[in-house]
């Protein structure tokens, strides 16, 4: 069954004691690198749909133009 390793918060918080700064930074680490490999590609997305968006409105611009000049 499953036991816990730690008897109180504080303790789990202090693990490592000497390493305790470099447990949790790795751990910090660990989560900027999952949430920016999380959230990128949505930025990426984001933007691909905005510029293509941008070339739409701007294709139906010139063509309104040219229609206009014909």
């Amino acid at each position: 069954m499953f036991e816990f390793q730690f008897s109180s918060l504080s303790e789990f918080l202090q693990m490592g004691g000497v390493y305790t700064f470099h447990i949790w930074a790795v751990y910090l680490l660990f989560a900027v690198f999952i949430s920016y490999n999380l959230l990128q590609p949505r930025m990426v997305r984001r933007h691909f749909l905005l510029e293509q968006k941008r070339r739409a409105a701007r294709d139906e611009e010139l063509s309104s133009k040219t229609k206009t000049q014909n």
